[in-house]
């Protein structure tokens, strides 16, 4: 049975980087040596660090001015490596969701974080509008994608502080303007590769504002210094990135990955809003196009629904645990056809109205 992944992370990934990245374990190269064995210090590997930097800068336009970084310990870590680099008096914080709340939570531990807009007053379901020409903070910190709530930006604030963003979600997903924020940072494990790989672009005189001394592997400064190379890095998931990378230049790029993803997205969004079985969770305004959350109008038909996908091939649409509901992530390997199965699946669902008989039926009749 053919499997339809719309898992929320690790991400999904095109089979024939999956080919490559496997072929490799066993022999990179024609070397002789796995991937996983080579040295990180040889000048192949060394190589691959810089192809994989040249290749974010191409497919991104990252201007010359940025560098870009390759890090470890998920985005998770960067929540408190960004404060602990540049938070002096105060850091601004958009909470837009669970995400964003783990990273102001962290930023408090080193500082004041203060909570310049949030939308926890709609349970997170949309995103709150907020411009300051006169903030008066370090920085101003926000999410651009919100992977369990389903919700993302499609404006980013206008701010006289430098701009940090999360973009662990949909980096790479669709066109940004790199020179409108100073720090972007994201988890591999979404639109680039397997996890264990954090990319961080940062503006190249944002660092001559840290002027503390700092543990050498929270320090930007000796990430820049050493080429991410400081230590061990995660040697296998760059390289699947780099593959991945290659991957999303053959297919057009991020202008046109862009635009695939809002097919698909309008594909989904178009079902929901049609299948009286069920409702969309997002503001319509803010609905992410990689994250697609949502639930069936009546909560008893929500196990059977899942029962009835898992049991045809689709998996990975369970919402968040916290959350409930269904969540299908629809990042840039996903191919369309698996979105179009999965309406037809809700429109099939749909007609039998979630009845639990019906269902039983249909599960016999198979």
């Amino acid at each position: 049975m053919k499997k339809h992944n719309f898992g929320a992370g690790p991400c999904i990934l095109p089979a024939s980087v999956m080919l490559q990245a496997a072929n490799a374990v066993i022999d990179w190269n024609s070397s002789g040596l796995s991937i996983l064995e080579v040295s990180h210090r040889s000048p192949e590997f060394e190589a691959v660090v810089l192809k994989t930097q040249l290749l974010v800068r191409e497919l991104l336009k990252v201007p010359d001015d940025y560098s870009v970084l390759f890090l470890q310990g998920g985005a998770s870590t960067q929540f408190s490596m960004i404060p602990l680099n540049f938070l002096k008096n105060k850091g601004a914080y958009l909470d837009t969701g669970y995400f964003a709340l783990k990273a102001i939570k962290e930023a408090a531990h080193y500082g004041y974080a203060e909570v310049v807009g949030s939308s926890a007053d709609k349970d997170y379901n949309y995103i709150p509008d907020y411009n300051s020409a006169d903030l008066k903070a370090d920085y101003l910190h926000c999410t651009s994608n919100n992977t369990i709530e389903g919700t993302e930006m499609f404006q980013f604030p206008e701010t006289s502080v430098p701009l940090f963003c999360d973009m662990s979600s949909d980096i790479f997903s669709r066109t940004i303007n790199v020179r409108d924020f100073d720090l972007i940072y994201a988890g591999a494990q979404k639109n680039m590769g397997p996890a264990g790989m954090t990319m961080v672009i940062l503006k190249d005189s944002l660092l001559s504002t840290v002027n503390k001394a700092l543990p050498s592997m929270s320090d930007y400064r000796v990430y820049k210094d050493h080429q991410s190379m400081f230590n061990t890095p995660p040697v296998f998931s760059i390289y699947v990135a780099m593959l991945n990378l290659l991957w999303l230049k053959d297919q057009g790029g991020v202008e046109a990955i862009e635009q695939l993803n809002i097919r698909k997205a309008r594909t989904l969004y178009e079902e929901i809003d049609r299948n009286s079985l069920f409702r969309g969770i997002a503001s319509p305004a803010h609905r992410s196009r990689m994250n697609v959350t949502f639930r069936t109008t009546e909560p008893a038909h929500e196990k059977e629904f899942l029962q009835f996908a898992e049991s045809r091939g689709f998996i990975g649409i369970r919402g968040y645990r916290t959350a409930g509901g269904f969540r299908a992530s629809l990042y840039n390997a996903l191919p369309v056809e698996s979105v179009l199965g999965l309406t037809k699946l809700m429109s099939e669902f749909g007609q039998h109205k979630g009845s639990s008989q019906v269902f039983e039926e249909v599960q016999l009749n198979r």
